[in-house]
């Protein structure tokens, strides 16, 4: 099939099976994907501008249906995902202004590339011992199941921080928090987002279950929530300087829909520790990804 925007032939079928994995993905764990359907993309032979912008478009079309699923399941917190939103968007304008800053250092992708492949394997690490551990401790402690968590000293202690405004955020169950730590969530996540190039969304899911103490389903669809605002603002910017390929997303969006609802669907199958269990391989790939693109392009030596 020829996409005269991208002008490129590539089949079909091969683009609805990227949508419909990364919606598997995106449904089940609350990320975007772009981690992994942009080096999938690329390998297809689309252009990597093309890449950045028709994945976002194609993001932001699977992340709504995603959302709305977990809406009806009642995993969405609005209030808490708006804050979110702020904090994000600011931390991503910020991103690319350093990456400008400080791009005529001719070093800034390999520090940022080696800070990012750091983060996300301690995630990684971080996130499969906490989950094992919280499995272990609910077949021997028989605590509730459903939002176990086999570390929670970090979340009580941001909770107690007292610097106005707080706010409560009833859905995650939540009675007060310091505004200024959601944002600062936000703001962290949009900062690596906005400064590396790729969706923060598998930083922000485990950030929101360990410092802020969301429960992981609502974590999960909350961060979905997020994502439609943040990747509909880079589908927008790039769109305007022409790197989106209207009717390439739309062919990945038939498959991203099929696999968004039956991820969603999946969260009420499993309880929160063996999601997170599962969501510790994802940071590892992208670690991995970010190696590879950096060992590629020549960086590392």
């Amino acid at each position: 099939m020829y996409f005269p925007i991208a002008d490129v032939t590539i089949n079909p079928i091969l683009l609805i099976s990227v949508g419909f994995l990364v919606g598997i993905l995106g449904g089940f764990f609350g990320v975007g994907g772009g981690f992994l359907a942009g080096p999938m993309m690329f390998w297809t032979g689309v252009p990597m501008n093309f890449v950045v912008g028709t994945d976002m478009a194609h993001m932001t079309g699977k992340s709504i249906v995603a959302a709305r699923r977990h809406r009806s399941l009642g995993h969405v917190d609005l209030k808490l995902g708006l804050f979110m939103v702020l904090g994000t968007i600011v931390g991503v304008e910020i991103g690319a202004r350093i990456i400008e800053a400080l791009q005529d250092s001719g070093a800034i992708d390999i520090t940022i590339g080696i800070t990012y492949i750091i983060i996300l394997v301690c995630i990684s690490i971080f996130t499969a011992w906490e989950s094992i551990r919280a499995i272990q401790m609910v077949r021997t402690d028989q605590i509730d199941v459903q939002d176990a968590i086999g570390f929670k000293g970090l979340a009580k202690r941001i909770q107690a921080v007292n610097i106005p405004p707080m706010v409560s955020f009833p859905v995650s169950g939540i009675e007060y928090i310091s505004i200024w730590m959601v944002l600062g969530v936000g703001f962290f996540t949009g900062v690596l987002a906005g400064s590396l190039g790729v969706g923060g969304g598998f930083i922000r899911m485990p950030m929101m279950v360990y410092i802020l103490g969301i429960p992981t389903h609502v974590a999960v669809g909350t961060d979905l929530f997020e994502i439609v605002f943040s990747s509909g603002f880079g589908t927008i910017t790039h769109a305007l300087k022409g790197n989106v390929d209207i009717l390439m997303a739309l062919v990945m969006q038939t498959g991203a829909a099929i696999g968004a609802q039956i991820g969603a669907n999946a969260t009420r199958f499993f309880a929160g520790p063996k999601i997170r269990l599962a969501f510790s391989v994802l940071p590892i790939i992208g670690a991995a990804l970010v190696g590879l693109r950096l060992l590629s392009s020549g960086m590392m030596h």
